[in-house]
């Protein structure tokens, strides 16, 4: 009895060693699959903060000015150059609108404004149709001049086979058709010892008015 109580508790202790024995194996794995997880996510943030755009600084520093349009039309041209012949339109201001002022042309003649959906965020308006508030505007280079779309050229080879120069040809002479000689017919002269016809019917008319006559009178 002894000796099964004894080989119990051995087997007992073995089994809670081996218990141990797991627990401690379970518990490393999970320590080492927390530390690779902390080192996966501490790298793919700093790669998504390296890829982050940063933003970029306003081409113009503001100034504290702004424009007012005061003109009578309902709307001004906001254009992406100080020209209205060179420049194209990139929107428009309504009357009344204010927008902030930046710069201006050499001569004055056009105010440089922020304009967010511009290229670049700027524009210009022409100066008479918006009132600037008080204040000195610094001087501000135009952009470059957009480039113009190439236009077609024809290759005057190619253009030169299909140039037709017309010939000058003689008309033909008109010859007139030969004349037609219709022919005549003699007409027949009536003979002296012919019956004219008109007494032929009325004899004949007469000779069937006394038959009928006579066959009336037969009856």
């Amino acid at each position: 009895m002894n000796s099964i109580i004894i080989a119990f508790a051995i087997l007992l202790g073995k089994y809670y060693e081996m218990k141990r024995t797991w627990f401690h194996s379970l518990t490393f794995l999970l320590f080492v699959g927390v530390s690779l997880s902390q080192t996966f996510t501490a790298s793919t943030r700093t790669v998504v903060l390296a890829q982050q755009p940063t933003e970029s600084a306003s081409p113009q520093a503001g100034t504290g000015m702004f424009i007012t349009v005061v003109t009578d039309e309902p709307q001004i041209n906001v254009r992406m150059g100080p020209s209205s012949t060179v420049y194209p339109i990139v929107g428009v201001l309504l009357t009344g609108a204010t927008a902030p002022a930046l710069g201006r042309s050499q001569g004055g003649d056009w105010i440089q404004i922020a304009f967010p959906t511009a290229p670049g965020g700027v524009g210009w308006v022409y100066s008479p149709l918006v009132q600037v508030s008080p204040g000195t505007l610094p001087i501000v280079a135009p952009p470059p001049t957009p480039v113009p779309p190439a236009t077609a050229t024809i290759d005057p080879t190619l253009a030169a086979q299909f140039i037709v120069e017309p010939t000058s040809t003689r008309l033909p002479t008109f010859t007139p058709p030969p004349s037609i000689t219709l022919p005549s017919y003699d007409q027949p002269s009536a003979s002296k010892d012919s019956v004219p016809l008109a007494a032929v019917i009325i004899a004949f008319g007469t000779l069937g008015l006394i038959g009928f006559l006579l066959s009336l009178f037969r009856r």
